[in-house]
């Protein structure tokens, strides 16, 4: 019986019959289906950028051509705007002119606080929180600071506490603390802390937080009742630090009044009390009017009786101000 082939077939046929080897013929004509899922796909073209550069380490992606418009370079005479931490950095510091400012006007004030550390009254009591200049500069929070506590430690405080505790004792007060040498000595410590918690907080804590000026600032010419009148007020109203215009002086009555609160630790409970702190409190600034006029005339009685100036000639020049502007005032016809 004789089976048709035809093409390809017969010829494979016939070759296997013969057992001839024909991998030729084999491989000529491979089914379609198979040929066509063993093709790989054809590769895409891939668009780089003239600039871009490719790592031969690194997987590609096909990339699309770039269409946003291109950056136009900044004009020569342009500064780059800082960024990250120099951006912040740079709008938090300030001027240097400021800074020259403010320096000059610490150093200014230091020369001022030298000079006034050497003020003594008879050479003896510390004259330290006084100013001969008018218009001197406010302090810094340090140095009021400063100030106060080298007037608080000075020596003649102490031997000042120790006069106002003999003077106590010999009008036979402060009861609480006895008689003799261990209520002297109790006595002698209370007048001294009296004396160092006004100076500290008076004249040198509520300033710093409050702004205000600590010091008088004597007026030395004028009447005699203006300069009385001045001195008293100046127990009550001030000098500010940001504006060197007068305002309440709140940091001496109320340190005066925190001082008498601080004094109920070491007094007897017979003399202790919130009344008896703001009446203490208001009769220590009222004493304080009292050493103001001290304070104003003190100069005047040092050139009279010492012959010593304790202004070294601020209050000529003034004197001599105040003459040549009563004669550049014109004539009343």
């Amino acid at each position: 019986m004789l089976v048709r082939t035809s093409g390809a077939s017969a010829t494979l046929a016939v070759a296997s019959a013969l057992s001839l080897p024909f991998p030729i013929l084999a491989q000529a004509a491979p089914p379609p289906s198979i040929a066509q899922a063993d093709l790989p796909d054809a590769p895409q073209p891939q668009y780089l950028a003239p600039s871009a550069s490719i790592d031969p380490a690194q997987p590609q992606t096909p990339s699309t051509p770039d269409t946003a418009a291109p950056t136009q370079p900044p004009p020569a005479n342009s500064t780059p705007a800082p960024t990250g931490a120099s951006a912040g950095s740079s709008t938090t510091q300030p001027p240097a002119a400021e800074t020259d400012a403010e320096k000059t006007k610490r150093e200014e004030a230091e020369q001022q606080i030298k000079q006034q550390e050497k003020q003594r009254v008879l050479g003896v009591v510390p004259n330290f929180n006084i100013s001969y200049i008018n218009n001197a500069v406010s302090l810094t929070a340090t140095q009021k600071l400063s100030l106060a506590f080298r007037s608080a430690i000075d020596p003649a405080t102490f031997g000042l506490a120790l006069v106002v505790a003999g003077y106590h004792e010999a009008l036979d007060e402060d009861v609480g603390f006895r008689w003799g040498p261990e209520g002297y000595m109790r006595r002698s410590g209370a007048a001294y802390l009296d004396t160092f918690g006004g100076d500290v907080i008076g004249n040198g804590i509520l300033p710093a937080i409050l702004h205000q000026d600590p010091r008088y600032f004597r007026l030395g010419h004028g009447t005699i009742r203006h300069r009385i009148l001045y001195s008293i007020a100046t127990n009550f109203m001030c000098k500010s630090d940001r504006t060197r215009k007068w305002e309440p002086n709140y940091s001496n009555v109320l340190g005066n009044i925190a001082s008498g609160a601080l004094s109920n630790l070491y007094y007897p409970s017979s003399q202790s009390g919130i009344g008896q702190t703001i009446g203490t409190g208001m009769l220590v600034t009222f004493e304080g009017g009292l050493g103001s006029v001290f304070e104003e005339f003190w100069p005047d009685l040092s050139r009279k009786f010492f012959h010593k100036d304790p202004t070294h000639g601020l209050d000529a020049q003034v004197r001599a101000q105040d003459q040549a502007a009563k004669q550049a005032k014109p004539t009343q016809p």
